[in-house]
């Protein structure tokens, strides 16, 4: 299964389908509109609506009214006759790397295949105005292949970032950890033609990674940068030394 969060109709989606369909039979279940850093938001409120997408009159896909989640929620459980053997999100315009990880829909789609523990992979190309997605589909389709047979704990994925540069230019493929830099952004405020005040979120990426094996500071160094994702976010540093506080015992009247 396919999916993202730049919409049915982003150029990236066809890439990732055409370069995975040399694989495997694939099946596209996407946002009808853009998505991009809805995090993991799923619709509560109101019905989903999915419509037939076609590409030079042919059938290419799902389009779901609703968020990347919703499409793989709705598309395992209701649209496909069986589960998929891998999901995979993209290929996402801009970076998915440190902070963003959290934010981005592309990953979100992917983590919720893995909550239905199934294989998945996010993958992105770190410019929003990206040249080609050629590239990124060929690290697709090869780690597809490879996690095939793979042992991957269950709630688990694969958060994969492409350097938008020439293939003769990336340096090669590393494993990594995820960075620490995130964002010192703003809402700056502007004014409408009615002079009526309105925000838009405006800001830099403060980059403070430069271990190369940190997903940001692998990009920047032209790797292409492949981090195994979980959604465990239990700090257990703080959790083991908790324990020795005796908090347990303060809150249960054991303890003065």
């Amino acid at each position: 299964m396919v999916c993202n969060d730049d919409g049915i109709d982003s150029p990236g989606i066809q890439v990732l389908a055409e370069s995975l369909r040399e694989l495997a039979e694939v099946i596209v279940i996407a946002p009808l509109n853009e998505q991009s850093a809805i995090g993991h938001a799923i619709t509560m409120h109101y019905p989903l609506r999915v419509t037939e997408n076609f590409k030079n009159g042919k059938f290419f896909g799902y389009a779901v009214d609703g968020t990347p989640a919703d499409c793989v929620k709705i598309g395992i459980r209701n649209l496909m006759k069986e589960p998929p053997d891998l999901v995979v999100s993209g290929i996402n315009h801009g970076s998915n790397t440190a902070i963003n990880i959290i934010y981005s829909g592309t990953v979100s789609a992917a983590r919720e295949a893995a909550i239905m523990d199934i294989p998945s992979i996010a993958i992105s190309v770190t410019n929003h105005s990206v040249k080609d997605f050629k590239y990124a589909g060929k690290v697709a389709k090869l780690l597809a292949k490879e996690l095939a047979g793979k042992d991957i704990p269950l709630g688990t994925l694969l958060n994969v970032n492409v350097p938008d540069v020439t293939e003769k230019e990336i340096k090669g493929i590393i494993l990594t950890k995820q960075g620490k830099s995130k964002w010192d952004d703003i809402y700056e405020r502007r004014q409408d033609p009615y002079g009526k005040d309105y925000y838009w979120l405006t800001g830099n990426l403060l980059e403070v990674d430069t271990d190369i094996e940190t997903d940001q500071a692998a990009i920047k160094n032209n790797y292409v940068s492949v981090t195994p994702v979980h959604f465990d976010l239990t700090d257990y540093e703080t959790y083991n030394k908790m324990k020795k506080w005796g908090i347990e015992e303060v809150f249960n009247g054991k303890k003065d």
